[in-house]
């Protein structure tokens, strides 16, 4: 591999409608879903900062601009980034959707601590 070699990005970049179909299925349904799951049925609670403090005002509801709003910076950044490098949004959107997803649905199983 020499200086400038981005074949492995260009194979990725290749897949991006995949990647973005994965991001969509595991981050936009699947964290939604089980989070809902876990909020409605009390197994859970929101742990992030800001989702957190909107959840415990606002309710449940909450988390659907929240997900739209994220979904939406990640969009505006993959945008932004240069080509072939703009892969990695969707990328790492799908990986961490993925690693949320089976998170909150070892929470739901109760396979896994909730945080207090």
């Amino acid at each position: 591999m020499g200086d400038g070699d981005d074949g492995g990005v260009e194979v990725l970049a290749g897949h991006t409608p995949v990647l973005w179909g994965l991001a969509l299925a595991f981050y936009g349904l699947g964290d939604l879903l089980t989070t809902l799951i876990g909020l409605h049925g009390g197994r859970a609670r929101e742990v992030g900062v800001v989702a957190s403090v909107l959840v415990d005002r606002y309710g449940v509801a909450a988390v659907f601009p929240l997900k739209l709003g994220a979904l939406l910076l990640f969009y505006l950044l993959w945008r932004a980034v240069p080509s072939p490098h703009a892969v990695g949004v969707p990328l790492g959107v799908a990986t961490l959707g993925v690693l949320l997803t089976v998170w909150n649905t070892l929470v739901l199983l109760g396979l896994a601590p909730v945080p207090p």
